[in-house]
């Protein structure tokens, strides 16, 4: 080829790689300018937004939703437990109206002991967060427990203080049996939540009768009571929903909802202030307004705090040891029965949730004593030895106080009474 020729096919080609070249970059550039893209600069004093944490979150279930850690579940059992939830809407908004003085304190609780956070949904399945709920077999409160469980954990019951009502103690005792649990099923939570329910020896029943059959020891593959094959699933279902957020669960302020007081004596809570949101959160006291032989405490909404500081100073004190069942017997009013306790008969009313005057015979009241003595006009069919059994004294003293040496009472004669004697 000559030489003019070949430096013309050079130049030719040189020529169309720019041109190539040049459209490239026009085509960069009307990328560029149709979306607009911004100039970045890097400001390194400007902190990043923060993200939302558990503890930052305005919505305690929202800090549940970020810490939840069981595996999703696509058994058929939880599957039509989530669509149950799904066709019944509103049933979560119950819950969280339930829910609100409670949640905060399970979920810190749960969160202060390294636990699964799974775990303080517990009572939205065992009570729908009723904290008064009472099971046919004897369970009681948000977590159902019974009452022998309750008292191997230390949980207060006593006719005046059922603590299976009391979030602080029943918390604290469900929690510790769930670790026990855990540690029983060797770090399992499937079954120790199981045996929670049906009992750790069913459970150990089921899978050593599986493993004996060689088959898997899962909790899906244990036969057991109808309850509890359904129980973990509900967990699970209410769970895979919050975290996956397909229903509405209405936020609950995450911050704490009362305070722990120091409670270190009886007391009657007096009329002229409003408690009924006490009530709410110390259920444990079976008879509100009167709170006795409790356990050490008393939870106040935080925003009467102050309030209860201050009125707490004039509550009238009832020492635990002075107090009587009084059993109606013919004749008796309620008016007779205040008069001769020293007590009004609405607090009489009052300390014995009554609605009306109206009381049977037979029917016991209990009642506390404000004096150290107490005045007691003998009826109909009284003798020494009932009255001192009515009252917790002995015949000896009665008669000793009374200064008489025979057992013979006379109808409408008074004795006295001295509740706290020596």
């Amino acid at each position: 080829m000559p030489a003019r020729i070949l430096a013309l096919l050079i130049t030719l080609i040189a020529l169309s790689g720019c041109q190539s070249t040049r459209s490239d970059s026009h085509l960069d550039d009307s990328l560029a300018t149709t979306h607009n893209t911004p100039k970045v600069s890097f400001e390194p004093d400007r902190p990043l937004p923060a993200l939302p944490t558990p503890h930052t979150s305005d919505d305690v279930w929202q800090r549940i939703r970020m810490q939840l850690s069981f595996a999703p579940s696509s058994h058929p059992r939880v599957l039509a437990r989530v669509n149950w939830y799904l066709q019944h809407p509103n049933y979560m908004h119950t819950i969280s109206e339930r829910a609100q003085p409670y949640l905060y304190y399970l979920v810190t609780e749960v969160e202060r002991r390294g636990l699964p956070i799974e775990l303080a949904l517990m009572p939205l399945i065992e009570s729908d967060f009723n904290a008064q709920a009472y099971s046919e077999k004897h369970a009681s409160g948000l977590w159902q427990l019974t009452p022998l469980i309750a008292k191997h954990y230390g949980v207060t019951i006593n006719p005046w203080f059922d603590g299976r009502q009391d979030l602080i103690q029943s918390t604290q005792a469900a929690l510790d049996f769930l670790l026990y649990l855990n540690k029983r099923f060797d770090g399992d939570w499937y079954h120790a939540i199981a045996a929670y329910n049906t009992g750790e020896g069913r459970v150990a029943t089921a899978i050593a009768r599986n493993r004996k059959a060689g088959k898997p020891t899962d909790f899906f593959s244990l036969k057991l009571p109808k309850q509890t094959r359904h129980y973990v699933p509900k967990l699970l279902a209410a769970a895979a929903l919050l975290k996956q957020q397909r229903m509405h669960f209405p936020a609950i302020d995450n911050q704490p909802a009362f305070t722990q007081l120091a409670l270190d004596k009886a007391v009657i809570l007096p009329e002229q202030h409003n408690w009924a949101e006490l009530e709410v959160l110390n259920p444990g006291f079976r008879r509100f307004p009167v709170l006795l032989n409790g356990p050490g405490h008393v939870l106040v909404p935080t925003t009467r705090t102050q309030e209860w500081q201050l009125a707490a100073a004039d509550f009238q004190t009832l020492p635990d040891t002075r107090w009587q069942k009084v059993v109606v017997r013919r004749g008796d009013s309620l008016s007779r029965i205040a008069k001769q306790h020293g007590l009004s008969v609405a607090e009489l009313r009052q300390f014995n949730q009554l609605s009306n005057d109206m009381i049977r015979i037979g029917q016991t009241l209990l009642l506390p004593s404000r004096s150290e003595t107490l005045d007691y006009v003998v009826k109909r069919g009284d003798s020494l030895w009932r009255i001192a059994r009515q009252f917790g004294v002995s015949v000896k003293d009665l008669k000793r106080w009374n200064q008489r040496d025979t057992n013979r009472l006379r109808l409408g004669e008074t004795l006295a009474i001295h509740l706290s004697a020596p």
